[in-house]
């Protein structure tokens, strides 16, 4: 009997570790799971992006976005009966900063709901009637928004700004036609993302650290510029003692040539004997007769020189 529960003892020992070895392997998975946004799994992630154009299928409904009209179109199927919600008026105006345009629609709860923007420190979102196009609720925001998102409780809506981004968090939990912004129940949060000079006054606070950087890095660029003098003063050292050797050389040449004193009789002798000979081939043989002949022309209108005299003198004679 001691021994068959040895036996048993043993065999349950490897698989109740491989049993704790698998739940330990199950529970870093969960736990990988918690902590990873991407996997999908344990902790919702919502992408604050601006959507242009949606469609509902329980209200065969489209949402679009004309943004050059500043209006958003509402049409319903299968008539597709369109009816427009006009964000803001835009004909006479040259404040185009100030227009606000719809950036992104929605569909909640029977609601069309509508956000839209100013590209300065303005926005809304506005909560419209798909059947009739009238405005139900409307929240306005100091901020240029970009994205919202909607959750059976809240709805926060996203903008960003030149210092960072700003969030909004409107409470929704009487309808999404009754958005509460009393100041205790909404949220209003303006993240400033820091910027470089504030990180550096806040690791630096006197500016010794800077100090030092930028003194070592001037006098960096001034050794680079004294090196880069200093080798270009040597090129062109080296290239001035090239062109002195080359004429050093050249002279060395021409005295190494023959003077005119140092030339023997025999070479003028050869020089003006050629000489003579070219003269001599120059022209050719001729006779020395010259014939003068006398060529009588008979007379002719043609050349006769009082035709071209100026007939004033002659009338005056």
């Amino acid at each position: 009997m001691s021994v068959c529960l040895l036996g048993m003892a043993m065999v349950a020992t490897p698989l109740r570790a491989q049993d704790d070895a698998e739940g330990q392997m199950d529970a870093a998975l969960t736990h990988s799971e918690v902590n990873n946004p991407q996997s999908g799994y344990g902790i919702d992630v919502t992408n604050f992006q601006s959507v242009k154009a949606c469609y509902v299928g329980g209200f065969n409904t489209f949402v679009v976005i004309d943004s050059i009209d500043c209006a958003v179109d509402i049409i319903t199927r299968p008539d597709m009966d369109t009816v427009r919600f006009v964000t803001d008026i835009y004909e006479g105006r040259h404040d185009l900063v100030n227009i606000l345009r719809p950036v992104s629609v929605g569909f909640y709860d029977g609601y069309a709901v509508i956000l839209a923007s100013a590209k300065k420190d303005s926005s809304f979102l506005a909560i419209v009637d798909p059947a009739s196009g009238e405005q139900v609720c409307r929240v306005d925001f100091n901020c240029s928004s970009y994205a919202f998102d909607i959750s059976p409780e809240e709805v926060i809506v996203m903008g960003r700004n030149q210092q960072g981004y700003d969030i909004n968090i409107l409470d929704m939990t009487e309808g999404i036609q009754n958005i509460t912004t009393l100041p205790d129940v909404c949220q209003r949060v303006h993240y400033h993302k820091p910027k470089q000079a504030d990180r550096i006054q806040a690791s630096d606070p006197i500016g010794i650290g800077l100090a030092v950087v930028a003194i070592a890095v001037v006098f960096l660029a001034l050794l680079c510029i004294s090196l880069i003098l200093k080798g270009y003063g040597k090129l062109i050292m080296s290239t001035q003692d090239r062109k002195a050797h080359k004429a050093a050389k050249e002279a060395t040449h021409a005295i190494a040539t023959p003077s005119a004193s140092q030339t023997s009789g025999e070479i003028y002798a050869a020089i003006a004997t050629a000489i003579y000979l070219y003269n001599e081939e120059l022209h050719d043989e001729e006779d020395t007769i010259i014939t003068i002949q006398k060529v009588e022309r008979a007379w002719t209108p043609w050349n006769a020189k009082y035709y071209n005299m100026n007939q004033y003198f002659n009338n005056k004679r």
